[in-house]
């Protein structure tokens, strides 16, 4: 199955937005108290936080209901609703971070935090009222979730990124109770099934919440690789590309289109899709790479698909794809296809 493992997409959700304003800037934990709901009280000097503050154009801080999404390495690791214009991770391990803003009533927008002090990093961004006609097609907002929903929610989404299920089912059951039917709890119902490998479900729910909510870049891609799991790799294409247009920075509909476009045997843009998404992946998973292989392989590219081999093998030989890349390039070397070095 082409997803065994599922990452939720950093994909997972982003729309290509105008960025207004909001800068970075680093304060010491201790100056910094109280200033989210799920806030601690007490600093904690060991772990880095993140504070997020978000505003609109007049500066007053956001009162619609929204949420922050914290990928690290493009994948999603948490997720936080805002709280009258203000979010918080807590207890954060070291690494760059790209936080992805939304609210309903305004573009959505990203912030970069490069975390390498166990310090309190504050956030702002600003945001643009989504008043342009063309903006949702005429598709009506989606509804606003309860506090609890959104809590519940939440924590779905914190359990999913430990790949802790039936901690991730239980609170969804929550977030369903509380707003069946709300595109972002069917998303993540989606996702859940993705990570049970349920492609056939997922598709289900993943096709509701991407018509209800044709703005969510996340739902697109999660819907691409449920059908590429099934092999419905010309059903594929479609929610990828439309995935993309959300988000261009998205690596993983990007792999999927990869994906499709090889098994569908038009290779010249397999390989450009796979390399696409190898470096926006910036080398995070070694089948992505063994895909590019595959794709110069088949356009007749033997040498450059022998070096992406050897250069898999090199870094990931602990890793079953390695095995299968030393495979193909001794099959290449046997057929003469390569020089043997």
């Amino acid at each position: 199955m082409l997803f065994a493992s599922l990452r939720t997409p950093k994909l997972i959700t982003v729309l290509l937005t105008l960025m207004l304003g909001g800068a970075v800037t680093l304060s010491p934990p201790a100056a910094c108290a109280q200033d989210s709901p799920n806030d601690r009280m007490v600093p904690r000097l060991d772990r880095p936080e993140i504070s997020v503050t978000v505003r609109d154009h007049a500066g007053s801080a956001i009162t619609a209901a929204g949420n922050v999404k914290l990928y690290r390495d493009g994948m999603l690791t948490d997720q936080a609703g805002l709280s009258r214009g203000r979010a918080f991770f807590g207890s954060i391990l070291f690494g760059s971070y790209t936080l992805v803003i939304d609210a309903n009533g305004y573009k959505s927008t990203q912030r970069d935090v490069n975390v390498s002090v166990a310090m309190r990093y504050e956030v702002e961004a600003t945001l643009l009222r989504d008043s342009a006609p063309e903006a949702n097609g005429g598709v009506p907002a989606k509804p606003l979730l309860s506090p609890k929903a959104q809590e519940a929610l939440d924590k779905t989404w914190k359990a999913l990124s430990k790949n802790k299920l039936s901690e991730a089912e239980k609170q969804l059951n929550e977030a369903d109770q509380l707003a069946p039917s709300h595109p972002d709890v069917l998303y993540a119902q989606g996702v859940l099934y993705l990570h049970k490998q349920n492609p056939t479900q997922a598709q289900t729910v993943l096709e509701k919440a991407s018509q209800m909510d044709p703005t969510n870049a996340g739902a697109f891609s999660a819907l691409c690789m449920a059908l590429a799991d099934q092999g419905k790799y010309d059903q594929a294409i479609a929610p990828a590309q439309k995935s993309l247009q959300l988000d261009a920075t998205a690596w993983e509909p990007q792999w999927v289109l990869g994906e499709a476009y090889y098994h569908l045997q038009n290779y010249d843009e397999a390989l450009k899709a796979s390399q696409q998404a190898w470096t926006a992946s910036k080398g995070k998973d070694p089948r992505i790479e063994l895909l590019v292989a595959k794709s110069q392989t088949a356009v007749g590219q033997y040498e450059d698909a022998a070096q992406s081999l050897r250069d898999l093998v090199k870094r990931y030989g602990d890793r079953p794809e390695a095995a299968t890349a030393q495979r193909y390039l001794d099959r290449l070397k046997n057929d003469g296809k390569i020089h043997s070095n």
